[in-house]
């Protein structure tokens, strides 16, 4: 099977993650993908296949280098069988594009769902291409069934090259990375590789080692409920009293007015009544320092309501991961050996910060250095998510060139 062909077939399967079942893997259609993948890869040849009853599924392609050779470092491939929540994975219809000219594509004529250069300017930098996109009812599935089947189709391009030389070679695939569980229950040790990387990065030639520092907080307001005609004095709203709080925030500290290293607060939940009222913020910055300082604000924000309005606010804050880049510079050599694989392949690299986290993260501090590599995709979690397919293939070489280097040995 080719690599559009394996593509096209994973994302038909609904393996959007839900952080609401405190399960692993947190939806049935993800141990269903998994079971798939498991039987692909032992007809592919692949020894060592492990799937355990958290969805994480573990192989391996032995080394081929000749007998006696000096022994060389065993690297990893991982990416993560779920889909984002956000919007519905179920039933994608991906459609090829091939060719594109230029201008809208229209996805969805009833809906009025348009892919438009004037939205998304990226779009001009495909003309020419072939591009694989949503009928603008789901999401594609490209974050990150892309780096799945980039994955196993290097794996397969391989097993039909012998005369590519390589050590032994892990690849891993686990559940709920889009809810922030994707590592939680990886057995590094089981996976036995001395570094890896993660198939899970957007556009041709991202390479990624640093990443946000995350928590999450939850900020909760009880109020009193009076009846409105006789509230005066005794009435404490606690929608009102929220919003307060949600100003005394700096305005431009959001993710749409940051880029780059830029940190930010975000409100993504917001539940209340006049008795309760809780908000969910998530807390980013790459600069751990700043990050410390920005979970503190919150915590003084909540005193500050709580002088005002005394045992008002409640705040609960939990960091989720944190910037793997302290992980990483010790080992720089695995950079540049992803680095001198996109060469290889054709590929600029563009080595740039993560705005956001990923598997890589967590693994990085869990012993298991973890640089993250592009897989192509575009505008992910939403209808106008989109992959052009010559950045699938150059994401699969690279996988392949990296091989190779790792084979030789001569990489530190």
């Amino acid at each position: 099977m080719n690599l559009v062909d394996r593509f096209l077939q994973y994302v038909k399967f609904d393996t959007q993650s839900d952080e609401l079942t405190n399960m692993t893997p947190s939806t049935p259609g993800q141990m269903i993908f998994a079971r798939h993948l498991k039987d692909e890869l032992q007809r592919l040849g692949l020894s060592d296949i492990t799937l355990d009853d958290n969805g994480y599924l573990m192989a391996t392609l032995p080394s081929n280098l000749p007998a006696g050779a000096p022994k060389v470092s065993t690297v990893g491939f991982i990416a993560h069988l779920d889909t984002s929540p956000d919007m519905s994975g179920r039933h994608v219809s991906p459609r090829i594009v091939e060719n594109y000219t230029g201008g809208d594509i229209e996805l969805n004529a009833s809906a009025g769902v348009v892919l438009s250069p004037e939205d998304f300017p990226e779009l001009s930098k495909f003309v020419g291409q072939d591009l694989i996109v949503t009928d603008g009812s789901t999401l594609l599935g490209a974050d990150d069934k892309s780096g799945v089947a980039e994955i196993v189709t290097a794996m397969q391009y391989l097993l039909e090259h012998p005369e590519i030389k390589h050590g032994d070679i892990r690849v891993g695939f686990n559940p709920d990375e889009e809810i922030g569980k994707g590592a939680h229950k990886f057995d590094v040790e089981q996976f036995g590789a001395d570094f890896a990387y993660t198939m899970d990065g957007g556009d041709l030639g991202e390479l990624e080692y640093e990443n946000f520092n995350a928590a999450v907080a939850r900020v909760t307001f009880a109020g009193r409920n009076v009846h409105p005609g006789y509230a005066k004095h005794k009435m404490i709203n606690s929608m009102r009293i929220a919003n307060q709080f949600v100003i005394m925030l700096p305005r431009w500290e959001t993710p749409e007015h940051t880029e780059g290293y830029e940190g930010f607060y975000h409100l993504v939940g917001m539940e209340g009544t006049v008795e309760s009222t809780t908000l969910t913020y998530i807390i980013r910055d790459h600069d751990r320092d700043r990050f410390e300082r920005r979970k503190k604000e919150l915590e003084h924000l909540a005193r500050k309501i709580n002088h005002e309005y005394p045992g008002c606010c409640t705040i609960d804050i939990k960091d989720q991961y944190y910037n793997m880049r302290e992980k990483i510079e010790p080992v720089m050599y695995i950079v540049d050996i992803a680095k001198q694989a996109m060469l290889n392949a054709g590929v600029e690299p563009r080595v740039q910060p993560i705005r956001g986290g990923t598997d890589g993260a967590q693994l990085s501090f869990k012993g298991l250095p973890c640089p993250n590599i592009f897989a192509g995709g575009l505008n992910f979690h939403g209808r106008y998510e989109f992959v052009p397919i010559p950045s699938m293939h150059k994401a699969m070489q690279v996988i392949v060139e990296i091989a190779k280097i790792v084979g030789t040995g001569e990489y530190k």
